[in-house]
């Protein structure tokens, strides 16, 4: 049976992807995509805000959407948040973004679950995916990237590895397509927050697949920095081939 914070990280990330949804839907294109997509970072992080106090309101909540606060950092149970994940996308009109609910309890990620309304689907730690199987014999791997601009070290592992790069939208997006065995890694080196991989990350070692910074080093979550630059998710057969392509210095935050 899964845990009921695990049950309530995908009924929430699933709700705030339909109410984002039907914003969409119901925008006036005379308002312009800049509007609509305030609207949709705005009205989802206030839906899960509101759930998360009404639900959980003794835990700590660390958003994008939202100022931080010190009080996180001693609290042993933090909600970490992305209420919607690929803004650009979503604006556009595209499906490739996702919303991200992720729970820390004493120093680890506990639970997590990614929405991609897009797909009408929603992934959790519990009960895990299963991912697919890999490539055929003989068929390359795929690494997911940035649309816009691929990062260096996604580059360098895909020629180290043979590999095709896949441009999509978010990171979340991204995480999930390897954990659905539409990607076989993820690389990223171009900075982002612990919002962004969280509840990704949190999926993604429930289904078995390596997860870790670019350097081979542990991710760490409800830091009193929350920048969190570089992520790879990759299935284990592929994990030391890629960390010896990208693995780099981390810098700090």
């Amino acid at each position: 049976m899964a845990s009921t914070d695990a049950i309530l990280a995908a009924r929430l990330a699933t709700e705030a992807g339909a109410l984002l949804l039907a914003l969409r839907r119901d925008h006036d294109p005379a308002a312009g995509t800049q509007a609509l997509r305030d609207a949709g970072d705005r009205s989802a992080h206030r839906f899960l805000a509101a759930a998360l106090a009404d639900q959980r309101p003794g835990d700590a909540v660390l958003s994008e959407e939202a100022p931080d606060t010190v009080e996180r950092l001693t609290a042993r149970r933090v909600w970490i948040i992305d209420p919607l994940d690929g803004t650009r996308e979503f604006g556009d009109g595209r499906d490739d973004w996702a919303v991200h609910v992720a729970l820390w309890q004493d120093g680890e990620l506990a639970a997590g679950a990614v929405a991609l309304p897009g797909l009408g689907a929603t992934l959790t730690s519990d009960p895990a995916a299963v991912v697919p199987p890999g490539p055929a014999e003989g068929a390359p791997p795929r690494i997911a990237v940035s649309r816009s601009r691929p990062p260096v070290a996604a580059q360098r592992a895909a020629a180290a590895l043979g590999a095709e790069l896949a441009p999509m939208g978010s990171a979340g997006f991204k995480v999930a397509a390897v954990v659905r065995g539409e990607a076989d890694a993820y690389v990223h080196a171009g900075g982002q927050y612990e919002w962004d991989s969280a509840a990704p990350v949190a999926v993604a070692r429930a289904a078995g697949l390596f997860t870790s910074r670019v350097d081979g080093s542990p991710l760490r979550y409800n830091e009193a920095d929350p920048y969190l630059p570089d992520l790879l998710v990759a299935r284990p057969e592929l994990a030391d081939a890629l960390l010896a392509a990208v693995a780099e210095p981390v810098r700090s935050a």
